[in-house]
């Protein structure tokens, strides 16, 4: 079982570092590399869209070369989530063989890396058609959806179970952890009216709701990474 506990860990980091520096990269790419940026309308001046929402992800990562970035780190990361779901699984069976969430934590966190896979292969591929848009939203959406749910059933199982685990995990990043998927929770909650408010409005709070609601879902892996003890 150690085994599977430190590869869990393993990934978990590589899970936070991957996209973390794509997203970033494709940022800085964007915003100071005007002159790899074929198309000059694609480029954006100078802005930090965790505080100013200058721009989003999408916006960043969508041009080239940015999705020469952006794209082969997501396709990874969801790699990483799948192998890190399966193990995370495994952990469960091992402490608490008839846990009731087992499953559907194993379902929830792979879904996730599938509408992540989704989301990246049609990411720069335009078309001019409302029903194409509202789909790439929707598998965004959903992987929050997918991936918040899965986090939410993992730490509430290894907190069912946390006696069991008190030689393998330090218990303050557990209990951060569930404080960390609370507040996502609840950010989820109010952002829903404000994401879907149609055109430009709320459109600099959108993005940098987004950045920072990313940035909250890796923290998740860090903290993974810093629970289990070597």
């Amino acid at each position: 079982m150690m085994d599977k506990i430190q590869k869990a860990k393993s990934i978990s980091i590589w899970i936070f570092i991957v996209p973390f520096v794509a997203i970033n990269s494709c940022l800085v790419l964007i915003t100071q590399f005007h002159g790899l940026f074929p198309n000059p309308e694609e480029i954006i001046h100078w802005t930090f869209p965790y505080i100013d929402g200058g721009a989003s992800i999408s916006r960043t990562a969508r041009p080239y070369p940015s999705w020469l970035i952006f794209k082969p780190a997501m396709f990874l990361t969801s790699f990483l989530l799948i192998k890190y779901w399966i193990y995370n699984n495994e952990i469960i069976k091992y402490f608490s063989p008839n846990h009731k969430n087992m499953k559907k934590i194993l379902f929830f966190g792979i879904a996730s890396s599938v509408a992540l896979t989704i989301h990246s292969i049609f990411l720069g591929i335009s078309f001019d058609n409302s029903l194409y848009k509202l789909f790439r939203r929707v598998i965004m959406i959903l992987f929050i959806v997918f991936e918040i749910t899965a986090q939410a059933y993992l730490v509430a199982a290894l907190y069912s179970f946390k006696e069991k685990l008190d030689k393998y995990i330090n218990q303050k990043y557990l209990k951060i952890k569930i404080i960390l998927v609370t507040i996502l929770i609840i950010v989820a909650i109010i952002a829903v009216p404000i994401i879907s408010w149609p055109g430009n409005t709320f459109k600099f709070v959108k993005h940098a709701l987004e950045w920072d609601y990313f940035l909250g879902v890796i923290t998740f892996y860090l903290l993974t990474h810093l629970m289990w003890k070597n």
